[in-house]
């Protein structure tokens, strides 16, 4: 009967429960630890909460003004190399904690968009606009451009490997 019962539970359910039931034990056994660990969540979540707003904002915007078919033309299925520009443009200009974006990729994601193009948006992230003059600086111009153009061109090509992988009853 559990077992039937734990079936038809999702995992996220149980985590949260068992977070609870931590929480609670902690609150019931070590309530000055309880505060403490309260306290430290609240903080975290008071950081996060900006981006959060932010991500949401975007996602009410792009649900809002993005048409689905223009989305998926320009990132779905059938894009081209559109599809893999969007994504590598897109990696290299956001900006913030990568855990914010998770939640608009699935979006997107639900939306139509190829795993690979999720996965050069999130291999392009690592290339950050403000701090190529300080590499160039100290490593000079030709290793900054070099290193750059390889870590497009291998976002690529981890785009098309996760496609592969994920796909491979497609070409």
């Amino acid at each position: 009967m559990i077992n039937k019962l734990l079936e038809k539970i999702s995992g996220k359910w149980i985590f949260l429960s068992l977070v609870g039931l931590i929480y609670l034990l902690l609150a019931v056994f070590h309530f000055d630890g309880f505060l403490k660990v309260t306290d430290q969540f609240a903080g975290i979540v008071w950081k996060i909460l900006p981006v959060f707003v932010m991500v949401f904002v975007l996602m009410f915007l792009s649900n809002l003004l993005l048409d689905p078919k223009k989305i998926l033309k320009w990132i779905g299925r059938e894009a081209g190399v559109k599809g893999w520009l969007v994504s590598i443009v897109g990696g290299i200009l956001s900006s913030g904690p990568v855990y914010m974006w998770y939640p608009l990729l699935s979006d997107l994601k639900d939306k139509g968009m190829k795993d690979a193009f999720m996965a050069v948006f999130l291999y392009n992230r690592a290339v950050k606009i403000p701090l190529l003059p300080m590499m160039v600086f100290y490593f000079g111009l030709a290793f900054t451009v070099t290193l750059t153009f390889y870590m497009i061109l291998f976002s690529v090509i981890n785009g098309l490997i996760i496609h592969r992988f994920l796909n491979p009853h497609e070409s």
